[in-house]
């Protein structure tokens, strides 16, 4: 699968498009050309590698055998280099002695379906084909879609979706073709992350583990390809949820990939602030201040969430941390007005009570939500403080009630020691199953100085919630498993119900190395990494929670999108944990809070951005921390 959205191309390892499932190519969600294959001499190429060369780009080699007398070896490679923004060349090389005249024949066709049609199985049959230029036209009543060739065919019949060429090889020679898919008029794809245009700095990591700079390289890489455009506002980017199946904006996972992102600066956060501030819900309703979502399952044992609730939360964290990373005053200040509002709302649905409630009469609180209330109320309550607004006090006592509420309420006791409840009924009664959801208790946040803010368990709750999230029930080897592999319905393929997520494992490890439990939070990295490696270091967004075995490898999950925003922007927390920065631009000051263990060995970090300037930091094997590049005046806090 290569992507750069809005374009994406789908196939098998045998390189040929067949029309078969999701194959093809796509542009803003819809099917180009659905079959494209290659036939050279009346026969299809033997296919012998597939490889992703980036993100955006894949090759495919064939080989044919021409000559009758030239025995087993193939004396005619094919090799197909395909790029996601609807461009294909076909290349053959020649080993053989004497000149070959090689018939080329081409078969395309397509059904200009939605790609929710094709996953859904409802795809109408290929549409005919005109003569076009130099290539072949599709047309229906939702679009029109064309193929170009360079050269120009010797021969086009549309009535078989044709083109043909005589090619003339010398010994040892090579001659190439080029396909462009276009919607009649467009230009070529220009993705958001090229270059100078990227919002994500070029970093780079190196030490023992030559794992960590593979991950960094292709999560960038991942995490550029995702990269869109707010239509209302083109200067102003944000990150896809992910491919093939969420092309579009989810505001939660942005939000998260932009917050574990910042510290490849904070032009990402800046426009997916931007871009979702303009959602925002007006008006005197219960729903104003909200950043609408759409609901997610949320497994077997709670209902569907609702994900609008988790970005409106998550709006003036980010806002709020973005500036310690470096967000300019006036860029915060601007969107002040929007956390503001969100932190309301969430005064508002809280009401009299001690809890943030799901929005539907009889709605259970959660877990993770409290969570990601009480970490908006202290950061927001900064962020107010920071501009002289009015409201952090009755923020910061309301925290401070639920957190008293919270260990009374929410905590089960058991003969292990003792659990987080996953949820809590309007009526008082507890839902105790063991989830990934627990983690996010550990998530507290940056405040000032290098700082996290206070959690919702105190010290010995927090021990016994790292003791089982690094235990085997929870921890599969391969990371953070969503469900106990204890609970009922727990399911290994199970997306809120066992597979291992890679966004939740990250958050985990970087609480657990935050709150100074770095056995468990090395465990889950060192199995993400080693996951990491057997996927290529493309991670998708979830695979199975199957426990790892010596000679094993994680099993994906058929339905998990990669490259996935919140994975590929996990991998980049993961290895900033490690060297635990802390910043705090507008105090002019940077800490660091390495995990001193160092699971990986020496690590050094370049290209990150911290107060809009160059950062460098290396943890050596020993797990000292030393900064080697920095904004001029920026101090190491203690």
């Amino acid at each position: 699968m290569c992507v750069a959205l809005p374009g994406l191309a789908i196939s098998t390892e045998q390189g040929q498009l067949t029309g078969i499932g999701l194959e093809g190519f796509y542009r803003a969600g819809r099917r180009m050309l659905s079959r494209c294959q290659v036939r050279v001499a009346g026969r299809e190429p033997l296919a012998v590698q597939a490889r992703m060369v980036t993100a955006d780009r894949a090759r495919f080699m064939g080989t044919l055998r021409i000559a009758a007398d030239a025995g087993p070896d193939p004396d005619v490679m094919v090799e197909r280099t395909r790029y996601a923004d609807g461009t294909e060349r076909i290349t053959l090389h020649s080993t053989a002695r004497r000149p070959l005249r090689l018939p080329i024949e081409v078969s395309l066709g397509t059904d200009l379906a939605e790609l929710g049609a094709v996953a859904s199985g409802g795809a109408g049959p290929e549409l005919p084909a005109s003569v076009h230029g130099s290539g072949l036209r599709w047309s229906c009543a939702n679009g029109y879609s064309t193929v170009s060739a360079h050269p120009p065919p010797a021969d086009a019949l549309a009535s078989a979706g044709l083109l043909r060429w005589e090619l003339e090889l010398p010994p040892g020679g090579t001659r190439s073709l080029e396909l462009r898919v276009r919607p009649d008029g467009a230009g070529p794809i220009r993705p958001v992350g090229r270059g100078a245009a990227s919002p994500l700095a070029e970093a780079q990591a190196a030490g023992d583990d030559p794992t960590a700079q593979s991950l960094l390289r292709t999560c960038l890489e991942d995490l550029e390809v995702l990269l869109l455009r707010d239509p209302k506002n083109l200067s102003d980017t944000h990150l896809a949820a992910g491919a093939p199946w969420r092309c579009g904006m989810a505001p939660a996972d942005a939000l998260v990939a932009a917050r574990m992102t910042l510290p490849l600066g904070t032009r990402l956060a800046a426009g997916t602030l931007r871009t979702l501030a303009r959602t925002q819900l007006a008006g005197p309703e219960a729903q104003s201040g909200m950043i609408p979502g759409p609901w997610r399952d949320a497994g077997p044992h709670l209902p569907p969430g609702c994900t609008g609730i988790e970005a409106t939360l998550l709006f003036p964290v980010l806002l709020a941390e973005a500036r310690r990373w470096g967000l300019a005053e006036q860029e915060a200040e601007e969107l002040l007005p929007t956390a503001e509002r969100c932190v309301r709302w969430l005064r508002t649905a809280v009401g009299s009570g001690a809890y943030l409630p799901d929005p539907r009469p009889g709605g259970t609180s959660r877990c993770e939500t409290q969570a990601h209330a009480h970490r908006a109320a202290l950061l927001g309550a900064d962020l107010l403080d920071a501009y002289g607004r009015p409201g952090g006090t009755e923020l910061r006592d309301w925290a401070g009630e639920l957190r008293t509420r919270f260990e009374a309420d929410f905590w089960v006791e058991d003969r292990g020691g003792g659990r987080p409840a996953a949820a809590r009924t309007p009526d008082g009664r507890l839902l105790p199953h063991l989830g990934a959801g627990a983690a996010h208790l550990l998530d507290t946040g940056l405040l000032g100085s290098g700082e996290r803010a206070p959690g919702l368990l105190d010290k010995v709750r927090t021990e016994q919630l790292a003791r089982l999230l690094g235990g085997p029930a929870m921890d599969s080897g391969w990371g953070l498993r969503s469900l106990s592999a204890k609970e009922v319905a727990y399911n290994p393929f199970g997306h809120r119900s066992g597979a291992v997520r890679v966004q939740e494992t990250a958050i985990a490890v970087a609480g657990l190395a935050g709150a100074g439990y770095e056995k468990e939070a090395s465990s889950l990295l060192r199995g993400v990494l080693a996951a990491a490696e057997s996927f290529g270091h493309r991670l998708p967004e979830m695979y199975a929670g199957e426990q790892r075995t010596a000679d094993g490898a994680p099993l994906p999950h058929p339905a998990a999108c990669r490259p996935a925003a919140t994975a590929a922007a996990a991998g980049v927390l993961l290895l900033t944990t490690l060297v635990g920065i802390r910043p705090d631009a507008p105090a002019g000051t940077v800490t660091l809070r390495p995990v001193r263990s160092a699971p990986l060995g020496e690590i050094g970090l370049t290209g990150l951005r911290v107060a809009g300037a160059p950062f460098a930091a290396r943890v050596s094997r020993l797990g000292l921390a030393m900064v080697e590049e920095a904004a001029d005046g920026l101090q190491l806090g203690v």
